[in-house]
């Protein structure tokens, strides 16, 4: 008999990613809103489903929407997370939690590792970092997972957007000054089974592709992949600007937040691949699926 995974936020781009990479191995019980409100008390709403591990990929994670909705953020990025770590201690399973490279404030000169201080500067990163604490607090046996810049197939993110753009404008632009490290859906939930059952570790992973890039730096290897896979695009070249010309920027953001992953290697054996090596293949799936 399979395993049962209850996996929170099938609608966002990794919650998707897991509950469809993950049902050849799981008996796998899909939340997304419209059957899991955080905004609520959890225990109700799950009475009565059962279930031997949880995987909570569900958040608010629109930085500014956190900034002007503390309150929500907070309910749903810090309680609803203590609720499910309680919930999971009473019945005898682990809570694997996803979270964010946001909960550093960006000022380091190297890669983040995960003892290093977490000094969140948004409400998104503050809510985000208590959801972490609580969660821990409730048992050293649950996992914070922390990812970066997601992206996958099951829904258009930046590199999408950056993409349609570079097929209908002469122009497209990136932000150059801002550092963090990809994390494409499909490796991380490969990477995620072992952890799941057979190395069952509590405590704080950073779980993202090797290396780390520039905004611009990014969307330029997606355009560049487009290119030789022979997309018709107007633009070539990724312009740079800077993060302070962001005027529609409501919180801040840090600069620096790639995170170095030699725990999960060294706890896994397994190594994240380059994230160039991610980029590339996502863009020619993409692609070749509508050609």
């Amino acid at each position: 008999m399979k395993r049962r995974i209850a996996i929170l936020g099938k609608n966002g781009r990794l919650g998707a990613a897991l509950c469809r990479e993950l049902a050849d191995e799981y008996d796998i019980l899909a939340f997304g809103r419209a059957e899991l409100d955080l905004t609520k008390p959890i225990r109700e709403q799950l009475k009565g489903v059962e279930f031997d591990s949880l995987i909570n990929a569900a958040a608010a994670t629109n930085v500014d929407w956190c900034e002007q909705h503390s309150d929500e953020a907070s309910l749903i990025n810090a309680r609803s997370v203590s609720e499910l770590g309680a919930l999971c201690v009473e019945r005898g399973v682990r809570c694997l939690h996803v979270s964010t490279d946001y909960v550093f404030d960006g000022l380091a000169s190297r890669p983040y590792r995960e003892e290093d201080p977490a000094k969140p500067i948004s409400i998104y990163g503050k809510t985000k970092r208590l959801g972490e604490e609580l969660l821990l607090q409730s048992s050293a046996d649950h996992l914070v997972i922390r990812v970066s810049w997601v992206f996958g197939p099951d829904k258009p993110g930046f590199v999408d957007s950056l993409l349609d753009r570079a097929i209908g404008q002469e122009e497209v632009v990136a932000i150059e000054d801002k550092f963090s490290a990809p994390t494409y859906t499909v490796d991380f939930a490969q990477w995620i089974r072992p952890l799941l059952f057979e190395l069952p570790i509590g405590g704080i992973l950073h779980l993202c592709n090797s290396g780390g890039c520039s905004w611009r730096e990014y969307a330029q290897c997606a355009v560049d992949t487009a290119r030789q896979e022979k997309v018709p695009l107007k633009a070539l070249e990724v312009r740079p600007i800077r993060l302070d010309s962001m005027a529609m920027f409501l919180a801040r953001r840090p600069v620096y937040t790639v995170m170095a992953t030699e725990k999960f290697t060294k706890t896994t054996g397994l190594s994240p691949r380059p994230w160039p090596d991610a980029v590339r293949e996502f863009v020619q799936k993409k692609f070749s699926s509508t050609q």
